[in-house]
C-alpha cells in the first residue's frame, strides 16, 4: 500500500478515537472489494448455524451492544473484522450477537441503499448518546477511512475459524 494511504488510515483512526473515546456502537464499513464476501460464504451451512446459534446463547438472546432485541429475530450474527492497511488484510477477530437496529448500524451504508440511513444514524446517535452533529462528524471519518480502504484488494483471514476447527472453503 502507498505509505500515502497508510498513513491517512492512521490518522484518521486516531482522530476517531480522540474525538470519540470508547463508543458503545461503531459503523463498520466493509470495503467495497470484499462486499458480499463474508463468513457464511465461506462455510458450510450446518458450521454457520453451529456458529451463529453459539453467539445467540452466549450473549442470552440479547444484543451485546444495547441490551435491546428485535421483534422478528431476537439477535443478528455480527462478524468483528480487524484490518491491516499495510497488508491489505482483513482478519475475522469474532462473532457477536446484535439486535436487528444495531447489526443495521453496523452495516450504515447497506441501511442507506436500503432507504434506512437515517434510521441507522438515529439509532447510532441515541446509543452512543450524541448529537446530531457528532454523528455527522463521526460518519465523515468512518466514511474517509472506507474510502483509502477500497482503493485496495483484500486478503481475508480466517484463522479464528480455523482454531475452532471450522472447515473453510472457497467462496461459492
Amino acid at each position: 500500500m502507498p505509505k500515502n494511504t497508510v498513513t491517512t488510515c492512521v490518522v484518521l483512526n486516531a482522530k476517531i478515537r480522540e474525538e470519540f473515546g470508547d463508543m458503545h456502537l461503531t459503523v463498520e464499513l466493509v470495503p467495497s472489494r470484499c462486499w458480499f464476501s463474508n463468513v457464511r460464504d465461506h462455510v458450510s451451512q450446518s458450521d454457520w448455524d453451529k456458529l451463529r446459534k453459539a453467539s445467540y446463547k452466549k450473549a442470552g438472546y440479547v444484543c451485546e451492544i444495547c441490551g435491546g432485541r428485535g421483534e422478528k429475530h431476537p439477535v443478528e450474527c455480527h462478524e468483528i473484522w480487524e484490518y491491516d492497511d499495510e497488508g491489505f488484510t482483513q482478519t475475522l477477530n469474532s462473532l457477536i450477537s446484535l439486535c436487528p437496529n444495531c447489526h443495521e448500524t453496523k452495516h450504515i451504508g447497506l441501511a442507506g441503499l436500503r432507504g434506512r440511513g437515517e434510521i441507522a444514524k438515529a439509532h447510532l446517535a441515541k446509543v452512543n448518546g450524541w448529537t446530531s452533529e457528532q454523528t455527522e462528524q463521526y460518519l465523515k471519518l468512518v466514511w474517509a477511512v472506507w474510502t483509502e480502504r477500497s482503493k485496495h484488494e483484500w486478503k481475508l483471514n480466517f484463522e479464528w475459524l480455523e482454531n475452532l476447527s471450522v472447515h473453510i472453503k472457497p467462496k461459492r
